[in-house]
């Protein structure tokens, strides 16, 4: 997409943080806006200060686990906005604690939000989004985490690595039609998580038993996290340049080089079988997958971090 005056966006978690953000920038080009998100406080702020716009913002309270309201919040846009052209599946929790103290309970709360939230997204728009045949764009909020493992965060790690291979699969399956894929790895920003997700946390997934107290943090200096409007206008910019992944901070790249070094060093160096590599090619994206096709200055669909980093 790169015209988005007219569109209609669905955010969700959009009533605060990084959905905010995204909220305001898509918003201030010309788009029509839908914050969707669990907390009717939220909501309630968030609309305080559109109010001072003539910006066209519509708030939906969604649980983004309910399949069933998923529909009913969709057919309300539909109703008052028409047809969704954007959807950006960015609401998240944040559980931090070792793998050996989670609970079920803990999984349950976690995976349902960060990874079930974008698959009922993704489920019940994406049928939509191709029967209305106008275009359009699926974005989600991965992160840092679903790139390079982050100890002590297995869970949300987890989560996370699952989206980005989603959103990948996803763009596999859509390269060549006229809905643009992208994957958002955001690094630090100024946002409430912690607080967000005690606070959405429902009674039935709450723990009964006693877990250790998790291990605090060093202190970080917060004042130079990413302010949520950056974000927003750099998620606005990956869209409308149609880049499967978009990043926030270049000073990650060092970790993920790390990482893909580490694979490249972990892969046999005995010649290849090329009877054996002819049968792998039968499994397509097992062997390759076109949309790593990208070089940054290259003139395919996608561009590499890179070029997101270098404008």
């Amino acid at each position: 997409m790169s015209r988005f005056a007219g569109k209609t966006a669905f955010i969700t978690g959009g009533a605060s943080g990084m959905g905010l953000g995204m909220a305001h920038a898509f918003a201030e080009a010309s788009m029509r806006v839908v914050i969707a998100d669990l907390r009717q406080d939220a909501l309630d702020a968030a609309m305080a200060g559109f109010s001072k716009t003539d910006h066209a913002v519509l708030p939906v309270r969604l649980d983004v686990t309910d399949r069933a309201r998923w529909v009913d919040a969709v057919e309300e846009v539909e109703a008052a906005f028409g047809n969704i052209h954007v959807l950006m599946n960015n609401a998240g929790v944040g559980l931090t604690g070792t793998l050996e103290t989670m609970t079920y309970k803990d999984w349950d709360f976690s995976l349902g939000v960060n990874l079930g939230g974008v698959i009922n997204g993704l489920t019940t728009l994406l049928p939509r989004m191709k029967t209305h045949g106008e275009g359009g764009h699926i974005l989600a909020t991965s992160s840092t985490a679903g790139l390079t493992a982050v100890t002590g965060a297995g869970m949300y790690t987890a989560a996370k690595f699952a989206v980005t291979g989603l959103m990948e699969t996803l763009a596999g399956e859509l390269q060549g039609t006229n809905i643009g894929v992208s994957v958002f790895f955001p690094g630090p920003v100024s946002t409430n998580l912690g607080a967000t997700t005690h606070a959405v946390r429902p009674a039935h997934l709450q723990n009964d038993v006693t877990l250790p107290d998790p291990i605090s943090p060093p202190a970080v200096d917060t004042s130079v996290f990413m302010s949520k409007e950056e974000v927003g206008q750099r998620v606005l910019r990956g869209m409308e340049r149609n880049d499967l992944f978009i990043f926030s901070h270049p000073e990650f790249s060092e970790g993920i080089r790390a990482r893909n070094d580490a694979l490249m060093r972990a892969i046999p160096r005995e010649p290849t079988n090329d009877a054996r590599v002819a049968v792998i090619r039968q499994f397509g994206s097992l062997l390759y997958n076109p949309i790593y096709d990208t070089q940054a200055d290259g003139p395919g669909p996608f561009r590499h971090a890179a070029a997101n980093a270098a404008s």
